[in-house]
């Protein structure tokens, strides 16, 4: 019975991690599924990876089986999501039980950081149930996910999650996409002053098989590199979150179907091409520029 390799056309050059981002002032973290987008993502020079599952539900939590072999093959740092369904943030005792072990589990076989995040029912950070989570966590770091782009304050939940000792907040700034979002991105980086990363998300929708590249504007899942130029303008963010998707034709050739991977290539072009592209903040095409997200309803399609 014939396989599916493990890469298919021709051979890439693997790409120094962190080599594009780092070179332009910012880190990029990579949301991936597999253990093939995770070995994509390091080679197109992601800084470092968030690990999940279910990437149509906005990303759960991913299986211990992709997370010993993700570790097999990447040397960047791999962040485990912590979500044990899609749908909201609000969670039963018995899920809770779930997270908690997955946690547990997660670290026993080489996490280097967890990501999570729980809600109350009027829209505020759960408190209690992120306090126990986070002492299980530790000693690694913790990010709070974009359940945040629920919540009912988003500066005081800040504040909330500083208190609690979270490192790092995933946000698209309670919009539909980071470039919506950037007017509240720069106000909660700049009331973090540095104490917490607020690290903007950039939805991305999956390009066909067919329209993959338009060279001239490098055009990656509805994010181009104009797009994160304005971002990193305009929020003064240091790092970002993206999946970097492309989709792909099935190697089956009976019944095939389309699938989605992170592409190596489009990572590092997006990447490397802030250092040869910069817009006139004060310019008309600064203005026009428009972000397609990648997800429909904020709750159930919402990328982590």
């Amino acid at each position: 019975m014939k396989r599916q390799a493990a890469s298919s056309g021709r051979k890439r050059a693997r790409i120094p991690s962190g080599k594009a981002g780092a070179a332009n002032g910012f880190l990029m973290e990579v949301c991936v599924d597999s253990v093939e987008s995770a070995v994509n993502a390091e080679r197109g020079g992601a800084d470092r990876i968030e690990l999940c599952s279910g990437l149509v539900e906005g990303g759960t939590t991913p299986s211990m089986g992709v997370l010993q072999v993700v570790k097999q093959y990447v040397q960047i740092p791999v962040f485990v999501m912590i979500r044990p369904r899609g749908g909201d943030f609000l969670y039963s005792d018995r899920e809770v039980e779930v997270m908690k072990a997955d946690i547990r589990l997660a670290k026993l076989y080489g996490a280097d950081g967890l990501v999570f995040g729980a809600l109350t029912e009027d829209g505020h950070i759960d408190k209690e149930l992120c306090m126990s989570l986070i002492a299980i966590c530790r000693p690694l770091p913790v990010t709070f996910h974009r359940a945040f782009d629920m919540v009912h304050d988003p500066m005081a939940a800040l504040e909330t999650l500083l208190t609690l000792g979270f490192e790092r907040v995933l946000t698209s700034g309670c919009d539909i996409s980071a470039l919506e979002g950037l007017p509240l991105i720069k106000r909660l980086i700049d009331q973090a002053k540095g104490r917490i990363v607020v690290m903007p998300g950039l939805s991305d929708i999956t390009v066909p098989p067919r329209k993959r590249v338009n060279e001239s504007e490098r055009v990656w899942g509805g994010i181009t590199d104009r797009n994160l130029q304005r971002i990193l303008e305009g929020s003064g963010a240091t790092e970002f979150h993206c999946s970097a998707r492309l989709a792909r034709d099935s190697g089956m050739k009976f019944r095939g179907l389309t699938d989605t991977a992170t592409d190596s290539e489009f990572l590092f072009r997006l990447m490397e091409a802030q250092s040869q592209t910069c817009i006139p903040q004060d310019s008309e095409e600064y203005y026009s520029l428009q972000c397609t997200s990648f997800y429909a309803s904020p709750f159930y399609s919402l990328v982590l």
